[in-house]
């Protein structure tokens, strides 16, 4: 449960940092991971994005402190981080659904939203399909967009990318090039540093690459391989969720830090559900 322990750590760190500058790089190098994968880990775990958890908990604490003391909304505003009284009555009114002067009046309704503890829970859902396989190393050929450390913003435009290279001859062209094992196309989530952090939708393929396109070597590793069925973009999600909260704690094995792969049929149009599979590089847990 290593894991779990640097993720509740860094919580503890922008915990004790809400009146100060809160480093999502140094709340990653506290959980042992990349800015990044944290984010990533973070909003799958937490069910929220980070930025938005930071927000709510500001607020809260914000809405605590004009409460109970005599401080001037401008200077609350300034101990949370807020330069502008203006952004700062948008993030409280987002939270709250009432300004700050309106916090200080007896009996207004505000939400607090307490700090998060992160445990492992049995939850007893549905089973999880799923396989380890030891796959050899894999090139892979196609089309990326740049992503960055904010989850959210990638979360947005992957989409976004889907629908323009649907919409395009690309894909076709694309599909073309498959030549190798699986013969399926491919969303590839590859990290290599703060600067080069890819999206592919691309194929296993010997090939040449084509102008335009890029080419990506995926080492030898042991995967976890987990299958469904049904709504394409939905279960793509809940799997990375439930892989970081159900299946890893439990495994014995940690995660390796290698591309993601999401691997889908070869299909014409948008289609909304289908059988897919999301394979997870793993590594087995020293003790």
């Amino acid at each position: 449960m290593e894991w779990l322990e640097n993720l509740s750590k860094a919580i503890e760190y922008i915990e004790d940092h809400l009146d100060k500058k809160i480093s999502y790089d140094d709340a990653a190098r506290i959980a042992c991971c990349s800015t990044y994968y944290f984010q990533r880990m973070f909003s799958y775990v937490a069910g929220i994005p980070l930025s938005d958890y930071i927000r709510r908990r500001r607020m809260t604490q914000a809405a605590f402190e004009l409460q109970r003391t005599k401080q001037k909304v401008l200077d609350v505003a300034l101990k949370y981080g807020y330069a502008s009284p203006t952004s700062f009555n948008r993030a409280f009114q987002n939270v709250h659904g009432i300004t700050p002067a309106a916090a200080k009046n007896t009996g207004a309704a505000l939400n607090a939203y307490p700090a998060i503890r992160f445990s492992v829970k049995v939850t007893g859902r549905s089973a999880m399909t799923y396989h380890i396989e030891e796959k050899d190393a894999m090139r892979i050929v196609g089309i990326r967009t740049p992503l960055t450390e904010n989850m959210e913003e990638n979360q947005k435009n992957i989409p976004l990318f889907w629908e323009d290279i649907l919409s395009r001859h690309t894909f076709d062209r694309l599909c073309s090039l498959s030549d190798r094992e699986p013969p399926k196309i491919l969303g590839v989530s590859v990290y290599e540093n703060p600067r080069d952090i890819y999206y592919y939708i691309a194929v296993p393929t010997g090939l040449d690459t084509p102008r335009g396109m890029y080419g990506f070597d995926i080492p030898a590793s042991t995967w976890v391989v987990f299958e469904n069925d049904g709504p394409l973009k939905e279960n793509v999600q809940n799997i990375f969720q439930r892989f970081y909260t159900e299946w890893l704690p439990f495994s014995g094995y940690d995660y390796a830090g290698l591309p993601d792969i999401e691997v889908y049929p070869f299909y014409d149009g948008r289609p909304q559900n289908g059988h897919s599979e999301v394979w997870i590089a793993i590594r087995k847990r020293e003790d």
